[in-house]
């Protein structure tokens, strides 16, 4: 009975982990459908979001099922009820990249960044796939060093999206009202995408150490700043 019952715990960390290499990948294939104006690729982004979906509410049964019949204590029960909410931050990243993909496919055949802005979106497409997929890493291996890591790399994405911030509302910006939301958007769904990341990171350090925020930071301020939704 007991193995069973950790195979299941096993098998809920490998779900979440299969959940950021789905998340990572749609991520990068929005991305490349935003700047390529590729609104086959945007709709096939669309369309497997459901995948992830499906997976978030496979991940919460499970784990539903293991407290309702296994009652776990201490740690394993922290492990249960974080890979809940470790679920919902993963598929709100599906989500998120399925809002790039919306966006490219509003304004095809055009593409809805600006020549000048194609670097930094590339960059940021790039630091959101790094970020969840060293999320995955951190949930298979419970490394509490690579978890304090991720937010640093997220430290990456903020800048990106001030300076893109800053650009579009500068006084020089050429390229009239409807361009200027679409990229605002566009950068908060990619910032947001990132702290979806360290909120994972974060659960996973409170998985190992039952620390949260600045203590589990290890001194790093910014980890306990983010508020996802």
């Amino acid at each position: 009975m007991r193995k069973a019952y950790h195979e299941e715990l096993d098998r809920i960390a490998e779900s979440l982990v299969e959940m950021t290499h789905l998340a990572a990948s749609a991520m990068s294939r929005a991305t490349t459908a935003l700047l390529d104006a590729d609104v086959s690729l945007a709709d096939s982004v669309i369309a497997a979001d459901a995948e992830i979906d499906r997976m978030r509410e496979q991940v919460d049964l499970l784990s539903f099922d293991l407290i309702a019949l296994q009652q776990p204590v201490a740690t394993d029960l922290r492990v249960v009820v974080t890979s809940m909410r470790m679920s919902s931050d993963i598929e709100r990243m599906g989500d998120l990249a399925r809002h790039v993909a919306k966006v490219a496919r509003l304004r095809y055949p055009a593409s809805a960044v600006p020549a000048e802005l194609r670097g930094t979106f590339r960059e940021m497409g790039t630091v959101a796939e790094l970020v969840v997929e060293k999320a995955g890493s951190v949930i298979a291996a419970r490394d509490v060093d690579a978890a304090r890591d991720v937010a640093r790399e997220d430290d990456a994405m903020d800048r990106l999206h001030r300076a893109l911030f800053t650009h579009v509302t500068g006084s020089d910006w050429p390229h009239g009202t409807e361009t200027a939301v679409d990229v605002v958007l566009l950068g908060r769904y990619y910032e947001r995408f990132a702290d979806h990341a360290v909120s994972v990171a974060e659960r996973v350090i409170w998985i190992v150490t039952g620390e949260w925020g600045d203590e589990a930071a290890g001194g790093h301020d910014e980890v306990s700043d983010h508020t996802v939704v």
